[in-house]
């Protein structure tokens, strides 16, 4: 470890000595990517497209790059500044104060976890059970089939997982180029087969700036981020990085701008090929499996099937990348005991917390009997207030009480990335409220929240902890 990483570790207390130092710069891209790309644009473009009615709507590419990185911005310091098993949530805690509103916006984060990020890990297993349907028509009558289906991709990814982490490495390395792969095949053929004409095929009115667009434009962006989510993976990784101070926000960083490309490149590709009025009808193959439909327009059925299984190892990429990162969550809350200690251990042998591990994994499963759209809708509202809002206010704070901490790396023209975030994370949790039906995911977003709330005042005041607690000092309300 750098001796400039052991004075951010000696100051945020993170160190826990337990974990193996075994990720660099490339295993933290591969994890990155394979989380944000997964089957992301494989399931996603046809309803993105559907958000503005036309290939208009993929300026929402765009808008939520620009989103992305900003908020990347935001991990990429904080990652660079503690760097630690739990990312963000050990993000919270260090920014916010560790004694009161740090200690419990933290344990706030975790019970949403529960909620949002084992929903997030099952888009992937029931986006490779969709696909599956393909290749096997029959199975797209059966609902609780496909969902059966999903539970055992995550059964297979939680299997694969129990090893040591050099071990995952190595195996994450091979699904990342895999992920590469099929993405370059979409892209490649696109480039000699897309129709410009249908590119720029808009409906009447397709420009024309109101509340309608707007409206679209935050749903097609809402859906954009949910194939960026995973560009701070590694942050949850923190503890098993190589100089954390250098890998964390470069990994961030080249993670959103290589899949920005390669996420417009792919929708550039499946518009200029299939007709966007095709593909927006649910329930079609070619809503449910554009890359598979994509194929077989260019080259045929051999090419939709081998597309098809490629489409299906990418997602297995992101379901193992997804599970990696966040068994470490319960992992860190456990081990400071904001969270059952019985979690907080490492497996004997291989050392690796194995309990957290089985505990997202088996919550996954649960998560894969539940309906695509609404899990993408619901886990991305129930995070924004406790995860990426949060966040960004703990950054604020954190350079304000804490001037003299250690900072790697520094947000290019701060504080500018991070009140962009801000508003923009606002805009995409306020644009499904002005809709029909929006309210049943603002319920869920403030249901858990509030629930959480809840819980830890209980909990806190059963174990006189902040703010039950006896009155603090002020020197101690920070840090």
């Amino acid at each position: 470890m750098s001796t400039e990483t052991e004075t951010v570790v000696a100051q945020s207390g993170h160190e826990h000595g337990r974990l193996p130092r075994r990720l660099n710069l490339v295993n933290a891209i591969s994890i990155n990517m394979s989380n944000m790309v997964g089957t992301g644009p494989f399931i996603t473009v046809p309803a993105i497209l559907a958000t503005l009615g036309g290939p208009q709507s993929l300026i929402a590419w765009g808008v939520g790059a620009l989103l992305a990185i900003a908020d990347g911005l935001v991990f990429a310091e904080l990652g660079a500044s503690i760097p630690a098993s739990g990312g963000s949530y050990s993000f919270l805690r260090e920014c916010l104060g560790r004694k009161d509103w740090g200690h419990m916006m933290a344990w706030i984060f975790v019970w949403q976890f529960l909620f949002s990020g084992t929903l997030e890990i099952a888009t992937s297993s029931i986006g490779m059970a969709e696909y599956a349907g393909f290749l096997w028509p029959k199975l797209l009558a059966h609902p609780w089939g496909m969902k059966f289906l999903a539970a055992g991709i995550t059964a297979l990814a939680l299997v694969a997982l129990y090893r040591k982490i050099q071990d995952i490495a190595r195996l994450m390395l091979v699904l990342w180029i895999g992920m590469l792969v099929t993405a370059g095949w979409v892209i490649v053929t696109g480039a000699m087969h897309v129709h410009p004409k249908m590119l720029v095929d808009f409906p009447p009115g397709a420009w024309h700036i109101g509340l309608p667009f707007l409206l679209g434009l935050g749903n097609g962006t809402m859906l954009v981020m949910f194939n960026f989510l995973g560009y701070y993976q590694i942050c949850y990784l923190g503890d098993e990085v190589k100089r954390p101070e250098r890998t964390i926000p470069y990994g961030v960083i080249i993670s959103i701008l290589l899949v920005t490309v390669i996420d417009f490149l792919i929708s550039v590709s499946f518009v200029g090929v299939v007709p966007w009025r095709e593909m927006i009808r649910p329930g079609t193959q070619a809503f449910n499996a554009i890359g598979s439909v994509y194929m077989e327009r260019i080259s045929g059925h051999w090419a939709s099937a081998l597309m098809t299984f490629m489409v299906e190892f990418t997602a297995f990429a992101a379901t193992y990348a997804m599970i990696l990162g966040y068994s470490r969550i319960p992992y860190a809350a456990a081990l400071d005991g904001a969270f059952f200690r019985w979690f907080g251990e490492l497996h004997p042998t291989k050392r690796f917390p194995h309990r957290s591990l089985l505990l997202v994994g088996f919550l996954v499963i649960g998560a894969c009997f539940f309906d695509l759209v609404q899990i993408i809708t619901a886990l991305i509202l129930a995070r924004i207030f406790s995860m990426f809002v949060a966040q960004i206010i703990g950054l604020l704070v954190y350079r304000k009480y804490q001037p003299d901490a250690p900072r790697p790396f520094r947000m290019w023209l701060y504080p500018l990335p991070a009140l962009f975030a801000l508003v923009g994370w606002l805009g995409v949790f306020v644009t499904p409220a002005l809709q029909p039906g929006g309210w049943e995911f603002m319920a869920y977003a403030f249901g858990t929240i509030g629930m959480g709330f809840t819980a830890y005042l209980i909990l806190a005041w059963r174990k006189r902890d902040w703010p039950f607690a006896q009155q603090a000092k002020p020197s101690d309300l920070i840090g």
